[in-house]
Formats: C-alpha cells, structure tokens, sequence
C-alpha cells in the first residue's frame, strides 16, 4: 500500500467519525466543513438534498425535532411529557472503504442511534468521498434506516404517533 492510500483511508475514517461526534453535540458548521460544496445528502423517503444550505436543514430539522418533541408532550424538549429525547449518539461500525484513485473513494458502514431512553433506530450509511482542498470530504451520503424502535423517536418521526 502506497502512503498516499494510508493516507486517504486515515482522513476518511476521520470524516466518518467527526460526521456523527459533530452532528450530535449541534456544531452544524462543523459538520458542513465536512461536504463538498455541491455534496448530495439523500435520505430516503425524507427526499435528497443538494448542497451545503440544504443538507444543514437535516441537522436543524433532527434539533427542531427533539426540542419540539415530534409534536407530542409539552414540546419543553426536557424529555418530560413523553417529548421528544434527550440526546441523540450516533455509533457508527464497520466502516468498508473503496479507493478508486487519488481523487474518488466510496465506503459503507453501519450506523446504530441510542437516546436517553436507548436503543432507537438503526441503518447503514453509502457514502461517495473526494479531496477538497487536500482534504477529504463527502461527495454524497445516502442514509438508509433498517429498523427503529416501536414507539420509539425515529418511530414516531417516520410513522407518526400511535393511535
């Protein structure tokens, strides 16, 4: 192996991992200085998002989400009144990386999300990478939910409250 492709698998792994560190502790900017300027973030039934202002939305939509407790209880985002958790922690595992040269790399890995109330949803993360500016950055991210906890945060986003 090349130190270039050591490289490159380090920085990537690195990516991968400040993806969710950030994401969960709100440091969107952070998390921004992560894509591509013209990276597409897709989300399944939630649709696809094209570009740095769109994908922020995702992060800002998951906050507004748990403070306002998806519609349910006192919206106090306290996790009182059956709203929304307390936090949410990304864990991501098995992380596979693809070099296909000095400037194209895909990966895929498993993402598992636990809350103040635990196991909530889970899936798998295929991602597209690129250098920019020498640093490696998503291209594209596609999230794909497998399961979620019934009645659960994820749950209850997708499906809606139960009846």
């Amino acid at each position: 192996m090349e130190p270039w492709e050591l490289d490159a698998r380090e920085q990537i792994r690195g990516l991968v991992a400040a993806y969710n560190a950030l994401g969960d502790r709100g440091r969107f900017d952070a998390v921004m200085a992560l894509f591509a300027e013209d990276a597409v973030m897709d989300v399944g039934d939630e649709g696809s998002y094209e570009g740095l202002d769109q994908i922020r939305t995702i992060f800002t939509g998951t906050r507004d989400s748990i403070r306002n407790g998806n519609g349910e209880g006192d919206g106090a985002g306290d996790g009182s009144s059956g709203d929304g958790p307390r936090f949410l922690q990304h864990h991501t595992t098995g992380l596979h990386i693809t070099l296909d040269g000095r400037a194209e790399a895909t990966g895929h890995s498993y993402f598992t999300v636990m809350t103040d109330r635990g196991m909530d949803h889970w899936g798998r993360y295929q991602d597209a990478y690129r250098p920019v500016d020498g640093h490696w950055r998503f291209a594209s991210r596609r999230v794909r939910i497998d399961g979620t906890t019934p009645g659960g945060w994820a749950d209850r986003r997708l499906n809606g409250p139960a009846t």
